[in-house]
């Protein structure tokens, strides 16, 4: 029995049947119960206008798991991997701190907050989940599948240096990273690289999924001109003002 409220909502909203619920929500719960994500379903993590980015990775999560399942149907010449996808989506936006209406200055621009999340979340969720990265070829995947989840936008190249010149708001944390995670983050980044950005889609079907998935939550979460217009500038003022209240 699932006794998380959220959860629930979420899984009668998507309309799953009981026997998926309880799939699905066996492959999430170490992750959603975890503190550092109970944080990130509060109010001091808005994503998409005012969902919190909790809310947005459980019903990417949900869309993945689904598409997931359509897939899985079909004939198919290599194996794939729902729960892989699903973890992808549970990851693919751990960043460290609110990107809407923050004060932070990057000095490069392709160290911005969209182009630099990805890496954040890989960092974190290797720190806060490590026992899910023990296995190399699993970690290959999720990992290319969080970088690349923003395809066709690019991502911030992984670059394992003293100096922070990913201006990494969660730096302190890469010290913990296995070099072999390094690794996978430097050659996943390595790919269609145009000067700091590596522009690709992942490797794999698995983040491909979840890729899709993220983009039909985010067309819907962003329902008005605050939101969008948010993207790019990273100020809502409609989200300030509720703030203010």
């Amino acid at each position: 029995m699932i006794k998380d409220k959220l959860i629930n909502k979420l899984f009668d909203k998507y309309k799953l049947n009981d026997n998926e619920k309880l799939e699905l929500y066996n492959i999430m719960k170490d992750i959603y119960f975890h503190p550092e994500f109970q944080k990130r379903l509060t109010k001091e993590f808005p994503h998409h206008g005012s969902f919190t980015l909790g809310d947005h990775i459980i019903k990417d999560a949900i869309v993945t798991y689904k598409l997931s399942k359509k897939y899985e149907k079909r004939k198919r010449k290599k194996p794939y991997n729902t729960k892989l996808a699903v973890t992808i989506a549970m990851f693919h936006d751990l960043y460290t701190e609110c990107w809407q209406n923050s004060e932070e200055k990057p000095k490069h621009f392709y160290n911005k907050h969209g182009f630099r999340h990805p890496v954040e979340a890989v960092i974190n969720a290797y720190n806060w989940y490590p026992e899910i990265f023990k296995n190399e070829h699993d970690s290959k995947i999720i990992i290319d599948g969080i970088l690349h989840h923003m395809y066709p936008l690019p991502v911030t190249s992984y670059i394992d240096s003293k100096n922070n010149q990913n201006e990494l708001k969660n730096y302190i944390l890469t010290s913990n990273l296995d070099d072999k995670i390094k690794q996978i983050m430097i050659d996943s980044t390595k790919r269609h690289k145009i000067y700091k950005v590596s522009i690709s889609r992942s490797k794999y079907k698995e983040g491909r999924i979840m890729s899709k998935a993220d983009k039909k939550v985010a067309s819907r979460e962003l329902n008005n001109y605050h939101s969008a217009k948010a993207l790019i500038t990273g100020t809502n003022k409609r989200l300030l003002k509720k703030i203010e209240k």
